[in-house]
């Protein structure tokens, strides 16, 4: 995934400043504060949400639909863009919960680089683990952050050498924290020597920095407890004896993480962060595709759909597809062809994101992330390219873990739920199967929680009530093989094949015997758990 030969020429500085990421945790970890605090540093809000607050402190930014805001989680990924110094950030705020995980997966996609937040209590969770597995797929870089150090939390070695044992990763100290939980009083900025204090009393408040002469300076002591002293100058010399001093080039090529720790509710350690995203966090990448690489400063665009969001905007039934620039520089009003379809696409109206608030983007640059309004015409894993016909590939597509039947509350608007199961298929939001035999769709997701988003989502946007009933499959493979003995096999299969929204035969299963069977008596035909988005 990463092209990091030294004799690639230098990017034009535009692209050269970007920094496109995503944050990745398990749920709870303090992902969508931090992203928050991101926001108000890069001076993009005035003051940072916080997830379980009282009233307007409440609204976060990145949390846009309703059910969000009601439960204190993320369930799609959002994607916001702002500065920071000189540089410019593309930051996509993922869902940590496990059942909104294909969303997540896609994401990482259409990024560089991921910062993975862990609590410090908890160390490396579940979550984080399943994330970490698609970033090492994608040799991603990961930049780590080891939040909520104002609470109880583990000893500093343990949370890095569970990051080391459990990840298979060498981690790096960019800061050391001075104290916990109560005593926690700030960081030591091992990159800078530079002492950073946490000021408890205001959260949106930058910590206040003290530039020092390494650990003997004797400004240390005028501003840390006499204990506290101790203990700091004995642990930085263990972690700078046993531990790797940081390597940016081993940081680019996914094998080596620098960890910063910090308090993101109270702003604290963030800004460090940014820093060191701008200094280690790679330059926009060289993007997979079929016949070539794009490299990102070739002249012609081209950019491909990792994401459609359906009714951001609940008044208009509106789509926004989600387009990471791959390469070149985008000018409103452009014409893109549309790889899959083979016609052009005026993009009169693009838009910038800061989470739900958007803006008209007259420009863009490889790297960036853009959101194009449309009406069904885009959907994930498309390509736009100024002219050539490419497609970029490694966008993938699951098979659900779960499946139920969904019919509407009213038998008379059938065609409506039709209509919107499949808005929602393109969207990635669940799979949609409309079975050989009989009537009624059969919906397929990764987790529980997704039917209730689906069910309240089609009932908000579309004035629609829905049942889902147990379904008598319990899974779903795509057929792959040559037509002749596609066809042969769904004849003589009918009652198990379905088609999903694309048009592809799917194989429904209802016990692993199913599949065994096809195996055993279909020697022609694979079964398989995804299918890659391509146009």
């Amino acid at each position: 995934m990463l092209d990091q030969t030294p004799n690639r020429p230098d990017l034009p500085p535009e692209i050269a400043r970007r920094r496109t990421f995503a944050i990745i945790s398990h749920p709870d970890a303090g992902k969508t504060t931090l992203t928050e605090k991101f926001l108000l540093y890069g001076g993009a809000i005035q003051m940072a949400g916080q997830v379980r607050a009282k009233g307007e402190a409440r609204r976060t930014r990145s949390d846009f639909m309703q059910m969000e805001k009601d439960r204190g989680i993320s369930v799609s990924a959002s994607a916001m863009s702002f500065d920071f110094g000189r540089f410019r950030f593309n930051l996509v705020d993922t869902p940590g919960h496990s059942d909104f995980s294909e969303d997540t997966y896609r994401t990482l996609t259409a990024v560089d680089a991921a910062v993975m937040v862990i609590d410090g209590a908890k160390g490396v969770e579940s979550q984080t683990r399943k994330l970490f597995e698609v970033c090492r797929l994608r040799d991603l870089p990961i930049l780590t952050f080891c939040n909520k150090m104002d609470r109880e939390s583990r000893d500093t070695f343990d949370i890095i050498d569970e990051i080391q044992e459990n990840l298979a990763i060498d981690v790096t100290p960019a800061s050391w924290p001075i104290g916990v939980g109560r005593d926690f009083i700030g960081c030591y900025d091992m990159l800078n020597d530079r002492l950073e204090l946490m000021d408890r009393a205001d959260r949106n408040k930058v910590a206040e920095s003290i530039q020092i002469n390494g650990l003997d300076d004797p400004e240390l002591a005028r501003h840390v407890p006499d204990h506290l002293v101790e203990k700091l100058r004995e642990e930085i010399e263990m972690a700078r004896e046993l531990l790797p001093t940081l390597d940016a080039q081993s940081v680019l090529e996914g094998h080596m993480t620098p960890i910063w720790f910090g308090s993101a509710i109270n702003s604290f350690g963030v800004k460090e962060l940014m820093d060191g995203i701008g200094a280690y966090g790679p330059e926009p990448q060289p993007q997979s595709a079929d016949t070539r690489q794009i490299a990102p400063d070739e002249t012609k665009v081209s950019g491909f759909v990792f994401k459609v969001q359906a009714n951001m905007d609940p008044k208009h039934r509106d789509r926004v597809a989600f387009v990471r620039m791959a390469s070149g520089h985008f000018k409103r009003g452009m014409k893109l062809n549309h790889v899959r379809s083979k016609k052009p696409m005026t993009v009169s109206n693009p838009v910038l994101f800061l989470a739900s608030d958007r803006e008209l983007a007259e420009e863009a640059w490889a790297g960036d992330i853009i959101g194009i309004p449309n009406h069904g015409q885009l959907r994930i894993g498309d390509t736009l390219t100024e002219g050539e016909a490419l497609r970029v590939t490694g966008i993938p597509s699951f098979a659900p873990e779960l499946l139920q039947s969904c019919r509407a509350g009213d038998p008379m608007k059938a065609k409506h739920l039709e209509k919107a199961l499949m808005q929602f298929a393109e969207e990635g939001a669940a799979k949609v199967f409309k079975p050989a035999f009989g009537s009624g769709f059969i919906v397929g997701v990764v987790g529980a929680l997704q039917f209730e988003v689906l069910g309240s989502r089609i009932e908000m946007e579309y004035g629609l009530p829905v049942r889902f009933e147990g379904s008598q499959f319990t899974s779903a493979r795509w057929v792959n093989g040559p037509r002749d003995a596609v066809d042969k096999f769904t004849a003589a299969n009918k009652q198990h094949i379905a088609h999903d929204h694309d048009g592809d035969v799917v194989y429904m299963t209802r016990l692993q015997w199913d599949i065994d069977r096809v195996e055993r008596d279909y020697p022609d035909i694979t079964l398989t758990a995804t299918k890659e988005m391509m146009a």
